[in-house]
């Protein structure tokens, strides 16, 4: 992890301050796994360690924290295939 991650994720901290519990849950979803797989997003825990606990399709669940991530309340740490989900 750089700088330049670090910034990202304050401003990133910084802007989910401003979004309300019901948008994220909105964004998130509401099914049992993507809840799960959300709070599983700890910047620790890689994609691949997700799906195997959540059960989740590795397809579905990258285009889902990519969804996160755009909306907001979600960001990456790291780049590539070494970036780390954390909300």
């Amino acid at each position: 992890m750089n700088t330049e991650d670090l910034l990202r994720c304050l401003v990133h901290v910084a802007g989910r301050t401003a979004v309300p519990v019901e948008t994220t849950r909105a964004v998130v979803g509401e099914g049992k796994n993507r809840t799960k797989a959300f709070n599983l997003c700890d910047g620790r825990t890689t994609l691949t360690e997700i799906t195997k606990k959540t059960k989740i399709d590795v397809g579905n669940l990258s285009r889902a924290v990519s969804n996160w991530v755009e909306h907001g309340v979600a960001f990456r740490i790291g780049d590539g295939k070494d970036a780390l989900p954390l909300h």
